[in-house]
């Protein structure tokens, strides 16, 4: 900035000078005009001196001007080049410091090809390329960690609906009577073989871990974790509805229920009733983790069932007694309800009423009773005996 004052500075400088040259330029050209006039002659012309001469071929302002220009332009340049290297290093720093804008996609761009993705109607992994059913099928069975029969888990995948729709689409198609005849078995006795076993292992299993509690809330769980909602869940985490062959996609629930159970049939009849029974309890078993004993078992009377259980045991009937409050003139209060045996405190609970807490104090002694609390001692995991024996017997071998 103070080089380019001091070029427009000396520039205005040199014009001034320049203007007073020329007015006293002009002055001397007139009166050298002058007496040249008053001296005509031819001999005063041929007398002219070397001044005269010097004069008559002196230059005008313009090409003065024009000089004092040059001239200050080469003592100005390395100032010029000095300054615009400092000014061109100064922008150069405050573009380095902007924020530059991104190359790759915006962010918008991300978003809306998933909200498409999610628009466009679903399809079968079978539609899309790079599909072989067979290694997909082989592939699951080591997925599991399991020996399966292909033959029957391809069976096992098969649902009755499927054979209908095919034989139903070959019909449309034109093709005759024997034509339309799929040679095909469905999963419908494998599935329930399946079923069967797996409801028969879970009652043992709860029979053994909870050996308090009764018969109906054993079916409870047992029909929770058989569920047609939970069955369904473990399937779609293993990935059976890629391989379901299923007239209707998405495969429904039921569908992936019943293919669940038969994945089981065929693992009971290709590796016997121990590796199905270790498959049953870890898939079925780790879904009672962070489950309450009474969204499972609905009991309408739990203050009766548990007098009834006491009463089993010898033990004389619970005493309700109010051993807090908390807020009982106000719009949220809390109640504390402990039921005593024997002058012993059995369970407390809480709830906005007084009816409401016994109740809950109740449902209390009964999970302590069964042994379903939240701090109950976790599912043993451990292979069994048989197991280990033979574990032991290989590696002395």
């Amino acid at each position: 900035t103070v080089c380019i004052y001091l070029v427009i500075r000396l520039r205005y400088t040199l014009n001034i000078s320049a203007g007073k040259a020329s007015s006293t330029y002009r002055i001397r050209t007139w009166q050298r005009a002058s007496y040249q006039q008053r001296n005509q002659g031819g001999r005063n012309r041929r007398r002219q001196g070397p001044f005269s001469r010097r004069l008559a071929h002196a230059p005008g302002p313009s090409s003065c001007l024009a000089r004092f220009k040059a001239m200050a332009s080469v003592l100005l340049q390395p100032w010029y080049l000095q300054a615009s290297r400092r000014f061109l290093a100064a922008a150069a720093r405050r573009v380095a410091l902007r924020p530059q804008p991104r190359r790759d996609n915006k962010r918008w761009v991300r978003a809306y090809v998933e909200q498409q993705r999610w628009l466009e109607p679903p399809m079968r992994r079978s539609e899309k390329p790079n599909w072989d059913y067979h290694a997909e099928i082989q592939a699951f069975s080591y997925r599991l960690h399991e020996k399966f029969s292909l033959d029957l888990l391809k069976t096992a995948f098969v649902n009755r609906c499927y054979i209908k729709n095919e034989e139903e689409r070959r019909r449309m198609l034109g093709l005759e009577k024997e034509d339309t005849v799929l040679n095909l078995k469905d999963n419908q006795q494998l599935s329930e073989e399946g079923a069967s076993f797996s409801r028969t292992y879970l009652t043992e299993c709860l029979e053994k871990a909870f050996p308090e509690m009764p018969p109906a809330g054993i079916e409870s769980i047992v029909n929770y974790l058989t569920s047609e909602e939970l069955v369904s869940h473990i399937a779609k985490n293993l990935s059976l509805h890629d391989l379901t062959l299923c007239a209707e996609f998405p495969v429904p629930p039921n569908v992936l229920q019943q293919t669940f159970f038969a994945v089981i049939g065929v693992l009971l009849q290709s590796s016997g009733p121990q590796r199905t029974e270790i498959f049953v309890r870890d898939f079925f078993i780790p879904q009672l983790i962070g489950k309450e004993l009474f969204e499972l078992w609905n009991v309408v009377n739990p203050m009766g069932l548990l007098m009834e259980e006491l009463a089993k045991r010898n033990i004389s009937a619970p005493e309700p007694r109010l051993t807090r409050q908390s807020g009982a003139a106000t719009v949220l209060p809390l109640y504390f309800v402990g039921l005593y045996c024997d002058k012993k405190l059995l369970a407390e609970g809480t709830g906005e009423t007084i009816v409401a807490a016994e109740e809950e104090a109740s449902r209390v002694a009964l999970r302590k009773l069964y042994g379903f609390t939240e701090n109950r001692q976790p599912w043993d995991y451990s292979p069994p005996k048989w197991e280990r024996r033979a574990e032991k017997f290989l590696s002395s071998n």
